[in-house]
């Protein structure tokens, strides 16, 4: 009764039209389960449609990809500091390195295991999270250097990370990256692809594109954080969040709803119980704010969100046990968006999506299943 529909045609369809933006390569984000849409299911029909590679957060997500068969390049870069990179480096997840001791530990994994550890060295250009400083990074270049001499390691890319803070924010970050990529390149060390932008930074900068970009939420057709619009892009939402009616009542004027009566029926009226709550990441807060849809009409939630469920007042409207609710969707077909839930709920779309679930049943849609 609770369901997630994922269109995968939807999120094949953002690949390809990000790949008809640039001649850079796309590198999907798919950490945190693809952002809830479910990590393995869009690798599978991502490769299929030709991506080369994928980008997640930690080595357990990378492998997590690899027990279920993806066999496309892989990188992470958020390492936890008792990781070996052993197992990683053995099954060619590709290391995000922002220092010397991660540097070092890729390079004993690669003797442990007998493989080439592959690396992308991260310089924090001003987002001030991962990634080597810039009074730190020529060390880190020529240490680089000399574990590319002992043949174990290899250094497959140089990247970093925009704050999407303001236009001349991001402009002197991209002028830091160009000067670390020449850094780089002066002290001799060879890479193969310099990444710098992720979803907001490839639509509003196609001039710093470089040589390939890191697309996360645009990939399911979502805004991300800036004026940049994912529809006028061409970009399609893959998630819709819906349930169904299981419960009405008909109640007198007066009748208090939910927890701490914060709606009082105005007149004889219909109640309307709905089973999705914050337990399925609807959060708290969407209470008195937020919308959704039944048979085409916005009901407002005006009673308090609680763990299991919601209550609407639908007064006299026609609304029975078994009508499909839909709480997030594409906006085209007139549902409330992730959007229109994220601003009632002083967020973003990005922690909506991602922290939907709990009862949800995922129910994939598209050729690509």
């Amino acid at each position: 009764m609770r369901e997630l529909i994922i269109d995968l045609d939807a999120i094949v369809h953002n690949f390809k039209t990000m790949q008809s933006k640039t001649s850079a390569l796309i590198l999907p984000v798919i950490k945190a389960d693809a952002y809830g849409h479910g990590m393995v299911e869009v690798a599978r029909v991502l490769e299929d449609a030709g991506c080369g590679g994928f980008a997640v957060a930690d080595n357990a997500e990378a492998l997590k990809l690899r027990d279920a068969g993806i066999t496309a390049a892989l990188l992470s870069w958020l390492h936890d500091p008792a990781d070996d990179f052993v197992e990683a480096v053995a099954r060619d997840v590709d290391l995000g390195i922002a220092n010397i001791e991660q540097l070092s530990r890729a390079q004993h994994a690669a003797e442990a295991s007998g493989e080439i550890a592959h690396v992308h060295l991260k310089i924090d250009t001003g987002l001030g999270r991962n990634g080597s400083t810039v009074s730190e990074w020529l060390a880190l270049v020529e240490a680089t250097k000399s574990a590319v001499a002992t043949g174990k390691v290899m250094v497959i890319g140089i990247f970093s990370h925009l704050s999407s803070t303001s236009e001349s924010d991001d402009r002197a970050q991209i002028e830091k990256f160009k000067n670390a990529l020449q850094v780089a390149k002066d002290a001799g060390l060879e890479f193969e692809l310099a990444h710098l932008t992720a979803s907001d930074g490839s639509l509003a900068y196609p001039d710093a594109h470089f040589d390939m970009i890191r697309v996360g939420i645009a990939m399911y057709g979502l805004d991300p954080f800036s004026t940049n619009r994912a529809a006028e892009f061409g970009l399609r939402p893959a998630m819709t969040a819906k349930t169904v009616v299981v419960q009405t009542k008909r109640v007198p004027a007066g009748q208090g709803v939910s927890y701490g009566y914060l709606h009082r029926t105005a007149g004889e009226t219909t109640l309307a119980l709905i089973p999705v709550g914050y337990a399925e990441g609807l959060p708290r807060n969407a209470t008195g704010k937020a919308e959704v849809s039944i048979n085409g009409k916005r009901y407002r939630l005006q009673s308090r969100v609680a763990m299991d469920q919601f209550v609407l007042d639908v007064g006299d409207d026609d609304v029975k046990v078994g009508d499909e609710v839909i709480i997030f969707g594409d906006p085209a077909s007139g549902a409330p968006s992730v959007d229109d839930l994220a601003a009632a709920c002083d967020t973003i779309n990005y922690e909506i999506v991602t922290r939907i679930g709990g009862r949800f049943k995922r129910v994939y849609l598209g050729a690509a299943k």
